[in-house]
């Protein structure tokens, strides 16, 4: 009964005016079967280079082989493997013992992300400064001295001192906090500081209150610094329809997605959970699925289709950058690549879908209607997104971007299968199915470059107009994609520069490079200073 009655409100939302067809019927069957195993608790939220991933992986690259598609990843497999490197990480070998006593890493003690590697046995006192022996820095005058400077940069101030202790003949610098202010000092592994000569460690106050209170005293000491990269490996999934065309089109969505939060990118405020992530991705994902059967049956023979299930996609596009930079198949073959991400959550009162990618190509205009039956389509003519289509669109490959729109459920834990409008996803794949029927034989679609969004984030009133390359793991920001009209394509940029100072501001990273922009307004010069191979350039910028 209760299905039945489920049944018939699904009837009369759908919206269609039409029959559902047996075959319709299995597809949203399907979704529901696809969006339930993928987004269930054992998959722990789908994070790169989890066992969750693997399980994820392993489901796509069989539902692809059950389907008949050809594998198209490493060697003759689905699977494409990628390296992502995150980072730095504290090594297992770091240690430090006081007169006996094994320290905690990471409770009692950490190294900082500048620090040196090295091995240190001495006996030390906070009293003395001897030269080839480690020297104490208490941080608390610091602190005292600065506590109503909004502007104190503790990590600098710190980093200056050893640097002079270095100098005048230190081994290594070991750092606490006397004092009742806090500090909020970590080791930040996501930082590109470069690393000072000498070991740099920090004691908790737990340890300090309890050797460090007679600065007279003498301590024997055992220290091993040992940091080395953070790697992990990310897996796309990728199968081929060959229907022995001159083109091909690529149909993708991201896999992968938060687990428990560990990348600091929920959203979530309570205890870690499980994001099982229904419609951010496990919706497109069972999209590509679903359009990978639709096709390999169908009559629209004049084209190829690429499926790919890419992951990385929720650190910052990596494995449809490393798609695009190993493809496994000419990119010049490829006419267009339509993306869904997202698509799970179509409102029933509006109908409502975002489609990006507009002005990738002159022809969208004559191919996309802007309403059915069931959507209602606002077009966004941008190809840059936080998104997999971005990767393509930076090699001039015309994209489509589907999106039902955000919730309150996005990058929480309550992201669940049971939430999700199975119809209305539905009506988003037979959308796409219209538009692969319009272009199955047509000549390969024009690229034009598309009008890119004003920068909307209210604490920035400037920006330089580029991509960045959010997978580079060097010092510096990289540029992945120059946006016309802006000043970094006035001023000579090119995709691959990297950004090293803007101003005064040195920059390591994106993170500080925001800060560092958020200090400029419209009217204001700097210097840009980037690295291009081997070569140093200075450009001036007007803002």
């Amino acid at each position: 009964m209760k299905s039945l009655l489920l049944f018939l409100i699904f009837i009369s939302q759908f919206g269609f005016g039409q029959k559902l067809k047996k075959s319709d019927k299995q597809i949203i069957e399907n979704l529901k079967t696809e969006i339930t195993f993928l987004s269930s608790d054992k998959m722990e939220g789908r994070r790169t280079g989890t066992p969750g991933e693997k399980m994820a992986y392993e489901y796509l690259s069989g539902q692809f082989e059950k389907t008949g598609l050809i594998p198209k990843g490493d060697g003759k497999s689905y699977i494409q493997a990628f390296e992502i490197n995150e980072g730095k990480q504290i090594l297992p070998a770091t240690h430090f013992i006081i007169n006996g006593d094994s320290l905690d890493n990471k409770k009692d003690f950490f190294p900082f992300i500048f620090s040196s590697d090295g091995i240190i046995k001495a006996d030390a006192s906070p009293a003395f400064q001897e030269k080839g022996m480690p020297w104490f820095l208490d941080i608390s005058d610091n602190l005292k001295d600065n506590k109503n400077n909004p502007h104190y940069d503790l990590e600098q101030a710190i980093i200056k001192k050893a640097m002079e202790f270095e100098k005048k003949g230190a081994s290594a610098c070991i750092v606490y906090n006397s004092g009742t202010i806090g500090d909020e000092l970590m080791f930040d592994g996501k930082s590109k500081i470069n690393r000072i000569k000498m070991p740099i460690v920090y004691l908790t106050k737990n340890v300090s209150d309890k050797f460090l209170k007679d600065k007279s005293a003498n301590f024997n000491l055992d220290l091993q610094v040992a940091i080395g990269d953070k790697k992990r490996t990310g897996h796309n999934v990728i199968g081929y329809i060959d229907n022995g065309a001159a083109h091909t089109i690529v149909i993708g969505a991201h896999y992968d997605h938060l687990g428990y939060g560990e990348d600091q990118n929920s959203l979530w405020t309570g205890k870690p959970e499980i994001h099982n992530g229904a419609d951010d991705n496990a919706s497109g994902t069972a999209a590509v699925l679903e359009l990978a059967r639709m096709l390999k049956t169908s009559k629209l023979k004049s084209n190829n289709y690429l499926f790919i299930c890419f992951s990385g996609e929720e650190l910052g596009l990596y494995g449809s950058k490393y798609f695009t930079e190993n493809p496994t198949i000419p990119l010049s073959s490829i006419d267009y690549m339509i993306n869904f991400d997202m698509v799970g959550r179509l409102n029933t009162n509006t109908n409502a879908i975002t489609i990006g990618g507009y002005g990738t190509s002159p022809e969208w205009g004559k191919i996309l209607p802007e309403k059915t039956k069931s959507l209602n389509v606002k077009f966004d003519s941008s190809g840059i997104g936080p998104s997999d289509h971005t990767s393509f669109y930076l090699k001039d490959i015309p994209v489509l971007f589907f999106f039902t729109g955000t919730n309150e459920d996005y990058h929480k834990p309550t992201d669940d299968a049971d939430k999700i409008n199975f119809e209305g996803e539905f009506c988003v794949i037979q959308y796409v199915e219209d538009v692969l029927k319009k272009t199955n034989n047509s000549d390969k679609l024009a690229f034009s470059k598309a009008r890119e969004p004003a920068m909307s984030n209210t604490h920035f009133t400037v920006s330089l107009g580029f991509m960045p390359d959010y997978t580079f793991s060097g010092t510096g920001v990289r540029a992945d994609g120059i946006i016309d009209g802006k000043i970094a394509q006035k001023i000579g940029m090119l995709p691959g520069d990297i950004i090293v100072q803007l101003g005064d501001y040195k920059v390591t990273d994106i993170n500080n490079y925001m800060t560092a922009l958020s200090k400029f307004k419209k009217g204001d010069a700097a210097k840009l200073t980037i690295q291009r191979g081997k070569e140093q350039k200075m450009f001036d910028v007007v803002f």
